[in-house]
């Protein structure tokens, strides 16, 4: 469906017109649904799905890595899931100083406990 005006940027998209943008037919985008949890449009009474513009980046990440980099669905799912295990790495990174400083703090305090003892 063509209308006279263009949607803003930040606009909900229709499957359709998702499909028409990214030329990944409708079915898939409905399968990359089931397999991808964080590939989730808004729905609407009808059952009707409403993609976000970060819906539609996803769908084109997902689309480059499995058609033009050979990606399969399982490598692209664990690829997705990468980046939260990554964050909880990097937070248990930025704690290590602290835990060390702490670690040497107890140490140095078991050291005069002993020789006040």
């Amino acid at each position: 469906m063509v209308t006279g005006t263009p949607k803003a940027v930040g606009a909900f998209r229709t499957i359709g017109e998702v499909s028409e943008e990214t030329g990944v037919a409708q079915h898939i985008l409905r399968y990359w649904e089931t397999r991808f949890p964080q590939l989730r449009p808004v729905t609407r009474a009808g059952n009707r799905r409403y993609y976000r513009p970060d819906d539609i980046a996803l769908v084109r990440r997902i689309d480059g890595l499995l058609n033009r980099e050979g990606y399969t669905v399982r490598g692209v799912q664990q690829l997705l899931a990468e980046p939260t295990r990554r964050a909880r790495t990097d937070e248990a990174a930025d704690l290590m100083p602290a835990l060390r400083a702490i670690r040497d703090r107890l140490a140095h305090a078991l050291v005069q406990d002993e020789r006040l003892a």
